[in-house]
């Protein structure tokens, strides 16, 4: 029985908290590294990391709130000597299909002179449930750019699964997992699938970038509008437009579709559903 701790970082985000909670199930001591849990974590705050990261032998690892921001990667950088100098064995990373810097964060962790995993993400299903999505789906609308370029997008619980299999089972270690839902979807097609979890119509508004980076900058500001526009521009070019066998390899099923994903989360109460 292992007695080490495994760090989730972001254990409050999106997929650290499934992670977390997955290794609990498990039986497996669990250490979550947040701004405001019990283990304080601050990728702005350097000096929180080597407590964190004492005793432990292997981290989940997100960056908060992208790797594409100013910084980040340089601080992924140093993430990784003080982790190596805490004895820390094996990495997981979360990193994006498509993003430069998330590659250039890939090979951060690949050259850290420790033991890693990369799972290397499509778009999230949870963006229209958990998300910045989520209201505008309430309001029936999805107002996104990128026109009919399609998206394999994944269900967070697929990716999940994936980072506990590589931190608790054996060959996983070196390997990169790729993950995507099972097919392609245009946004359209998407809404489409929302529409019949939620019995109510949600209707897919085509828009710009620059429409794009207003909605953002009202909410977010222009510095953020600025980061998560370029990478809009950047992944929803058709570069992602394929599917992967990352959670086949990983897990040895298929990952969810994000029509069975929609029905669960209407299920679920996250949007009000038609009568």
């Amino acid at each position: 029985m292992q007695t080490q701790p495994i760090l989730v970082v972001g254990a409050t985000g999106k997929t650290g908290r499934r992670v977390a909670a997955r290794l609990d199930a498990r039986g497996q001591p669990v250490r979550r590294g947040a701004r405001r849990s019990a283990t304080p974590f601050d990728w702005e705050a350097p000096g929180s990391w080597a407590p964190a990261l004492e005793g432990v032998r292997a981290a989940y690892v997100t960056y908060f709130p992208d790797l594409a921001f100013p910084g980040a990667v340089d601080r992924l950088g140093s993430f990784c000597e003080t982790a190596r100098a805490a004895g820390v064995e094996h990495l997981v990373l979360l990193s994006r299909r498509g993003e430069h810097h998330a590659r250039q964060g890939e090979d951060v962790v690949r050259n850290s002179a420790m033991d890693f995993t990369i799972i290397r993400a499509a778009w999230f299903a949870q963006n229209f449930s958990e998300g910045y999505l989520r209201d505008p789906v309430l309001a029936g609308i999805l107002p996104m750019p990128g026109g009919d370029t399609p998206e394999p997008i994944i269900d967070i619980d697929d990716i999940a699964d994936v980072a506990v299999a590589a931190l608790t089972e054996a060959g996983h270690r070196g390997e990169l997992y790729e993950v995507t839902g099972p097919r392609l979807l245009s946004f359209a097609q998407m809404a489409a699938a929302l529409t019949a979890a939620i019995g109510r119509p949600i209707r897919h508004i085509p828009i710009s970038f620059e429409a794009f980076h207003a909605n953002i900058a009202q909410s977010g500001g222009d510095f953020v509008a600025d980061v998560f526009t370029a990478i809009a521009r950047e992944t929803l070019d058709g570069r992602n437009a394929h599917v992967t066998d990352g959670v086949q390899r990983a897990l040895g099923r298929a990952p969810r579709d994000f029509a069975d994903f929609a029905m669960a989360a209407a299920r679920a109460g996250t949007w009000p559903v038609a009568a």
